[in-house]
């Protein structure tokens, strides 16, 4: 299959392994280069790309600078300023026997990585693992979403300016084309998208025993009690999970509040949609579309017959769909049954916090959890009583703005995480490296024969250890 003049993807990824066993990718000098140099894409390359996130998306371009293009930025520029340090070997102690001896690990870089990224946020969660890639001294196959096509055309138009093509390539195309990528041997595959792909993608690594991360998804509860500033509440709430029309996959995906919170909370959500969108949510430049017909088609039915707050109005023709709020929803709907990815927001009831922590544990583990509380004991229990890939309370989404805490689900929502230091751990091996020297030979008291005096010694040592 070909990439374009003739190339197939077979020979990307030759030529890519053949840059890194040149050694072209591990010095420091290199690594820092191209961060500056991805940097400079985005910069440089910002109308462009907001461009397409406004087709693909209808993005607005101060939340494209929040969530995507500013976003990485930073991520850059905290790799950049922490880099030197992360790349440093750690010494490690060694135990009597073997003195006078040295250790430490080194981190080094595993080899040919393919990035395979969503349509949701198609920046950011093509060029955040990417960082980390490229810190790490690998060589990288980036395959953007063909589901946003203006912002894979972007990019695969921008790397080819900006980035080392000897050893960061973009593979655009579909299923057909991530089919024969999957075929390849990779050192790392990073995968960010739904369950079922990312099944795919595991059994795919299988053939070579390639590690891999996948960045999951999963219906991310939000937990609210009668302690909390509830208008505040709303606020945060609806901010999460309406930016990009709700297709966000941290996004908080439904309420648990008993039915005295949940019916102050209603008015107030509606209140704050029409603040933040105005009364016609269809004419605000601030507020996103559905990405394609299949997911407006999907999300249009999960509302049928519930009862709404406020929205639910839709366009197909623009796939349109209205910040929706259901009140009163049963854990058995259909929209409870599947991850939402869309602007509908259930409201369900439970009869206190015990309630709320069973329900969230009879299904699978989130890769979020939200919690507005003012109580510490509550707190506590969400914390040590329900598993999940982040807890944040008092906002939803943040998390992902705090560089030094691990991005990742547990679980159906993913498996491993990144972000800063964790993004450069991602991709490289830890070396364990051991030096003795041959003079004085301790190893004498372990050599065979093993007398009673050698015996003696090597219990009594190895209790010393425990």
């Amino acid at each position: 299959m070909s990439t374009g003049a003739g190339v197939t993807i077979p020979d990307v990824v030759d030529r890519l392994r053949s840059t890194f066993e040149r050694g072209v990718t591990k010095p420091y000098a290199w690594r820092v280069a191209q961060l500056r140099a991805l940097r400079s894409l985005l910069i440089e390359g910002t109308p462009e790309i907001e461009a397409a996130l406004l087709a693909d998306l209808r993005k607005n371009p101060a939340e494209a600078q929040l969530t995507e293009i500013g976003f990485v930025i930073a991520e850059i520029d905290y790799t950049l300023a922490r880099l030197r340090r992360w790349l440093k070997p750690t010494r490690v102690s060694t135990p009597l026997l073997i003195a006078p001896s040295t250790a430490k690990t080194v981190l080094e870089p595993v080899g040919v990585v393919l990035v395979i990224s969503p349509w949701n946020y198609p920046v950011q969660l093509l060029l955040v693992p990417i960082i980390g890639a490229i810190a790490a001294g690998n060589a990288v196959v980036a395959k953007p979403s063909e589901l946003a096509p203006a912002t894979s055309a972007a990019f695969a138009s921008l790397f080819r300016r900006f980035l080392d093509n000897r050893a960061i390539a973009v593979v655009e195309g579909g299923v057909d084309e991530t089919t024969v990528l999957l075929g390849e041997r990779f050192d790392h595959i990073f995968y960010t998208g739904n369950s079922r792909v990312g099944r795919i993608v595991m059994q795919a690594a299988v053939k070579n025993l390639t590690p891999v991360t996948l960045e999951l998804g999963g219906k991310s509860p939000v937990y609210v009690d009668e302690t909390v500033d509830l208008k505040a509440v709303a606020h945060r709430i609806a901010w999460g999970k309406f930016m990009n029309a709700g297709q966000t996959c941290v996004a908080p995906d439904y309420v648990l509040a008993t039915p005295q919170v949940a019916r102050a909370l209603e008015p107030l959500l509606a209140e704050v949609i029409a603040e933040f969108y105005g009364d016609h949510p269809e004419q605000s430049e601030s507020y996103g579309r559905v990405v394609n017909d299949a997911q407006f088609g999907r999300l249009t039915k999960l509302i049928e017959g519930e009862t709404i707050v406020t929205g639910g109005q839709s366009d197909a023709r623009t796939r349109y769909l209205a910040p929706t709020v259901l009140s009163g929803v049963s854990r058995a709907a259909p929209v409870m049954q599947q991850e939402i990815f869309g602007p509908i927001l259930p409201i369900v009831e439970v009869t206190g916090l015990a309630d709320a922590i069973a329900f969230i544990n009879s299904g699978e583990k989130p890769l979020a959890l939200y919690v507005f509380t003012e109580s510490a004991s509550a707190r506590r229990r969400f914390i040590t009583q329900t598993s999940s890939g982040a807890v944040a309370f008092g906002v939803p989404a943040a998390h992902l703005l705090v560089p030094g805490l691990p991005f990742g689900g547990v679980g159906e929502s993913g498996m491993g995480a990144y972000h800063g230091q964790r993004s450069v751990e991602v991709f490289s091996h830890r070396k364990a490296i051991l030096s003795k020297k041959l003079k004085p030979d301790t190893f004498n008291l372990v050599y065979p024969p093993f007398t009673q005096k050698k015996d003696a010694f090597i219990r009594g040592f190895l209790r010393k250890l425990t």
